[in-house]
């Protein structure tokens, strides 16, 4: 497997997001979700993404079987600030007012959700641990400052931001420094190109996407959402949705046309892209199967032309990423 840098770490150029195994992606089996895990050591796959919010906890209770076996080979990653439990938020005004999601950066809920990650992934330590969303309540400085304090204790060795905007990020970097930013980016999703990905160039912040394969649409498997069960959360994009989705399928035939020029899967051409817009990007694709993770990683040997990328790169996608209650917690 290829690498690439985080905060001076060599790390596989392609991780692993975990997400789908614990929630929003339909039913998972979770013997199948172990074997992916272990799969993914023996491929050199060594950059594994959770959070607490996945399944309310379960997926970092998932990991926690695996990491008893690979610890010491995953540079790990959890995150904090969507609130899973509301009993655990600082945010109880919210709570009582009825509010569909909430985003906690206090110091207390922060100290309190790390001492719960860290037992149930049943480690002592993290490697990078992120804030999932920017609380809007709170000023970053005493986020990122509650989650400095974690590393000084030697609960997180890194931070990270997630889906934050330029002059958060910036004003972050001076609590602390901050090794990563998750955000997505893809082939359908390149706002973080206008001003978030040359910030973290500027303060030297390797740069994670998530859903690098457009949530699977950018694959080719999903002509239709007829198959999607209840929770999917493309159940809830507008990019999924009517006139959207059909003429989004089009974005889909270009990059068929380019796989099958090279051999490859539409999923390799859309990884492969994303990994040539830098060597500073570690995209994090997330899957539930062994035989997906196989093709994502080789993505990693996939050589685009020019001609290639650019035909890919004036690909333009319908319809916003997310539904209006979902924007409201990113910044771009």
């Amino acid at each position: 497997m290829k690498q690439r840098v985080i905060a001076g770490n060599s790390i596989s150029a392609i991780g692993l997001g975990c997400m789908g195994m614990s929630q929003s992606y339909g039913p998972a089996d979770e013997d199948e979700s172990l074997r992916v895990l272990d799969r993914a050591i023996e491929l050199g796959c060594n950059f594994w993404d959770t959070a607490d919010m996945y399944g309310a906890g379960k997926n970092e209770l998932l990991l926690a079987k695996a990491l008893k076996k690979h610890r010491t080979q995953v540079f790990l990653a959890t995150k904090v600030g969507n609130v899973y439990d509301r009993s655990l938020t600082s945010h109880q005004d919210q709570v009582q007012a009825g509010q569909a999601r909430i985003v906690d950066g206090t110091p207390k809920y922060i100290r309190k959700c790390m001492d719960l990650s860290l037992r149930r992934l049943g480690v002592e330590a993290v490697d990078l641990y992120y804030l999932h969303r920017v609380d809007p309540l709170v000023p970053i400085e005493e986020t990122v400052g509650a989650m400095a304090e974690l590393v000084q204790q030697g609960k997180a060795r890194y931070l990270g931001l997630s889906e934050a905007g330029a002059a958060t990020i910036r004003r972050a970097a001076q609590v602390h420094p901050i090794a990563a930013l998750q955000s997505e980016y893809s082939l359908w999703t390149r706002h973080v190109e206008k001003e978030i990905l040359p910030t973290c160039r500027e303060l030297g912040i390797a740069f994670v996407p998530f859903s690098p394969l457009g949530r699977g649409f950018l694959t080719g498997a999903v002509q239709t959402t007829e198959n999607l069960t209840r929770g999917d959360f493309r159940l809830s994009s507008p990019r999924f949705h009517g006139e959207n989705f059909q003429k989004n399928l089009e974005i889909v035939e270009v990059i068929k046309g380019i796989a099958g020029k090279h051999a490859v899967t539409p999923a390799q051409v859309a990884l492969a892209w994303v990994l040539a817009q830098g060597e500073d990007i570690l995209p994090i694709p997330g899957t539930k199967r062994v035989a997906y993770l196989e093709q994502n990683l080789a993505a990693a040997d996939v050589q685009l032309s020019v001609a290639d990328l650019e035909k890919l790169g004036k690909i333009q996608v319908h319809g916003a990423r997310y539904s209006e209650e979902n924007q409201r917690f990113v910044q771009e």
